[in-house]
């Protein structure tokens, strides 16, 4: 699970939590990217690795056991040079690689067999990306018509030539391997977020929400909520609309908090929700 980049659209909520611990419906989006990698049984340090750089020591600290780690000294590497960095770790094994700001609901699948078709029946040489359909299919940063949608499976034989070096996998594998006719896109059926922008990151927690509240039990709500997500400890003694309450955020009396991520501290960050993927 790629968790090392700073989350710079994001800013400034990312400057105090890395993207990747950031939480959507109350839970960490690690922790999400975890839950469906367990799904698929993969657990534990020797089957599942994270990556960390900035704010790495927050993320080393929530994954604490539960995976193997692999912290990037200075700035991060990039998706390519972060898979490189595992090699010793990988040693021979074909890789499934997950982006752990990717938001994924599908309705009819736990997490987890959501994505099995990834895996099914790989030839072990070929390059798979997880997509949806794109509005505009020949729109570019497609692939076959679709839109990545954060995870994609690599070769031992291509993982084993990156260079640990800052670099993306869309240039140094996917679309070579698009130009070599083996690059496969396995089309997901739910629904998917990148969270990588303020609009987007709420739109996750909105879906996440559903069609009312998600208020964690350790929360204190004396005022209104309308599709919102309140967060441990938080405190709502005004109004909440299509919002997201960080943990130990606070929404005073005759506050109106509306289309905003709202942390602790004071800090609000306005967004407009986009239409549902």
């Amino acid at each position: 699970m790629l968790a090392a980049g700073e989350g710079t659209r994001l800013r400034p909520l990312t400057e105090r939590v890395p993207k990747a611990l950031c939480p959507v419906g109350n839970v960490p989006l690690l922790d999400r990217a975890l839950a469906r990698l367990a799904g698929l049984g993969l657990t534990g340090p020797a089957r599942v690795a994270v990556n960390a750089c900035y704010l790495g020591e927050q993320v080393v600290a929530h994954v604490g056991g539960r995976a193997h780690l692999s912290v990037e000294p200075d700035s991060p590497l990039g998706t390519a040079g972060g898979v490189a960095n595992l090699r010793d770790w990988i040693a021979g094994r074909g890789v499934l690689v997950g982006n752990a700001d990717a938001y994924l609901a599908d309705p009819a699948a736990e997490p987890g067999p959501d994505i099995a078709a990834l895996l099914a029946g790989w030839d072990g040489e070929s390059v798979r990306l997880l997509g949806r359909p794109a509005d505009d299919p020949a729109a570019p940063g497609t692939f076959a018509g679709h839109r990545f949608a954060g995870f994609s499976l690599l070769p031992w034989r291509l993982v084993r030539e990156l260079p640990v070096e800052p670099e993306e996998l869309v240039r140094a594998v996917w679309r070579p391997a698009e130009a070599a006719g083996a690059l496969t896109v396995v089309p997901y059926a739910g629904t998917f977020y990148d969270t990588g922008t303020p609009a987007d990151y709420l739109t996750a927690n909105l879906h996440a929400a559903g069609d009312g509240n998600l208020v964690d039990p350790t929360a204190t709500v004396t005022g209104r909520c309308d599709r919102a997500v309140v967060g441990a400890g938080a405190r709502v003694r005004g109004e909440v609309s299509r919002s997201v309450v960080w943990p130990g955020a606070e929404v005073g009396a005759g506050e109106r908090l509306s289309g905003s991520i709202r942390a602790p501290g004071g800090l609000t960050v306005a967004a407009s929700p986009r239409p549902p993927d």
